[in-house]
């Protein structure tokens, strides 16, 4: 068993993983009764070793690893990469460089959109993950045999995985598509939340601007508290008390205190004094200045049945090209599309639009109809005889359809078999009747898992740009820094 609990030892390991071209990484961490993330196990891989770091050991000092994350010449590469990303930016003030997350790398590649780790362990390195310390306590020590099995099985068979990924990407050329999709994951801002803007991730009924100037500023003020308490956002003070001292925005103790949302202990002191300066603050700012929220675009009648043509032929396209359709345009793109031939979307322009865009507009003005193949019962794209020309219509450049021409067939997914018996690694076994797990080789190919059956990710804050992460419509209490989440670690949920 490989569990480095010490200084001296997680040196030398980060000195020799420093010779590598890359290593896997993950972490394992506990937040339901902090802000931040509490750091409880770190695992990485090599190209030839795997251990796992304990970062709740007496003395250890982990700079060593810190150091590794920092040097450029290694490939960090991440499964979901999102809160563990968050998890070392507080700890190191910087990112890991360079770093790959294999969950974006699959959706270019067609596994879908916020495929599981386990789903690919499974299909690309023939790995069987031990599911029986999922959900368990990572802080709580000391940590057993078959903790440190499992915690590895996150890193061990992810080194497969990610050359099975890398390889088709420069293949077919979709490396640029990754790295695209990899802008808003490795912007340090996306860790950086700004206090004053997350009043917007509240569920407020009224939009009226005065509302949420002291909305905005009672956010901030709680947001600012939980961060320097390390208490989850609720648990500092609730979204409903919020909104309904700024429904009233009390200017007075007294007048705070008949919230009914607010807690008697809140309605007095210190706290309560600060909220009624937040309210003041909010009250008082120009009306000019105050914040508003985008209103919901109201389409023209018959919209509604042209989005969910494209939505077809979006499905269409992106199972013949082996792509997850959330890279290529979200709702709101198809939306605009159909509202607007000259929308700002991302599906308008490079190999987007060469892939899905023109034949978007194509269909919208009846150049190219949708029809079912009688040959193999699957929809088709087939051009209207007589059609009239429409020079409206932004053609895409030749070489990128061909490109993109040359990659039909079988979506990418399915063909990336597992053609390898699995890595094994270099862990002491332990002395205990070890579960069918990390990287044992497959004597048949790994089952295809169906889509009901894939393990899902928490909802993308961990996505980005297109995947960024379903961060806009995740709930308070599951979002990256709310701490409002069930007792689950991120291998639990990976």
């Amino acid at each position: 068993m490989s569990l480095i609990i010490d200084t001296e030892a997680l040196a030398a390991l980060c000195e020799r993983l420093a010779n590598s071209k890359h290593v896997t990484v993950d972490t394992e961490f506990i937040r339901e009764k902090t802000y931040w993330p509490k750091l409880c196990l770190i695992q990485v891989a090599g190209e030839d070793e795997a251990a796992c770091i304990d970062p709740l050991a007496e003395g250890i000092d982990l700079e060593p690893f810190f150091a590794l994350m920092r040097n450029t010449n290694v490939l960090k590469i991440f499964h979901a990469a999102r809160q563990d990303l968050e998890i070392l930016m507080k700890l190191m003030g910087e990112l890991p460089q360079p770093i790959f997350d294999t969950q974006i790398a699959a959706m270019v590649c067609g596994f879908g959109e916020s495929v599981g780790y386990e789903t690919l362990a499974t299909k690309l390195a023939g790995a069987r993950i031990d599911k029986s310390t999922r959900f368990t306590d990572w802080s709580k020590r000391p940590l057993s045999d078959r903790q440190v099995i499992y915690a590895l099985s996150d890193v061990i068979p992810l080194r497969k995985v990610y050359r099975k990924l890398v390889a088709v990407l420069e293949k077919t050329g979709r490396d640029k598509w990754l790295e695209e999709e990899m802008q808003v994951l490795t912007a340090p801002g996306t860790y950086t939340p700004d206090p004053r803007e997350m009043y917007r991730r509240m569920k407020s009924r009224t939009k009226n601007p005065r509302f949420l100037a002291v909305l905005r500023e009672l956010a901030a003020w709680r947001e600012v508290e939980a961060q320097t308490r390390d208490l989850p956002r609720q648990r500092v003070i609730r979204d409903e008390a919020l909104l309904e001292i700024a429904a009233s925005s009390p200017t007075s103790v007294e007048s705070l205190s008949s919230t009914r949302q607010l807690p008697k202990s809140m309605s007095e002191g210190p706290t309560a004094e600060a909220i009624i300066e937040a309210v003041e603050t909010g009250l008082a700012l120009p009306t000019g200045e105050c914040p508003e929220l985008p209103t919901h675009r109201n389409h023209p009648p018959g919209i509604a049945p042209i989005v969910d043509l494209l939505r077809v032929l979006l499905k269409t396209k992106c199972e013949a090209y082996g792509v997850a359709p959330k890279i290529v345009a979200t709702t709101e793109e198809l939306e605009a599309m159909a509202s607007d031939d000259a929308a700002n979307v991302r599906a308008q322009s490079g190999w987007r639009h060469a892939l899905f865009g023109e034949d978007a507009l194509r269909l919208k003005h009846g150049h190219m109809a949708l029809a079912i193949s009688p040959d193999n019962g699957k929809i088709e794209l087939i051009p209207v005889e007589d059609a009239p020309a429409d020079e409206d219509i932004p053609e895409s450049d030749t070489a990128q359809v061909e490109d993109l021409r040359a990659e039909t067939g079988a979506p990418i997914a399915e063909t990336l078999e597992v053609t390898e018996t699995a890595d094994t690694p270099t862990v002491a076994e332990p002395a205990v009747e070890t579960p069918e797990t990390v990287d044992t080789p497959a004597e048949a190919e790994a089952p295809v898992l169906e889509a009901s059956e894939e393990v899902q990710e928490a909802p993308a804050e961990e996505t980005v740009a297109s995947v960024a992460v379903a961060e806009d419509t995740a709930d308070e209490d599951t979002d990256t820094n709310s701490g409002e989440v069930p007792e689950l670690t991120q291998g639990a949920l990976a």
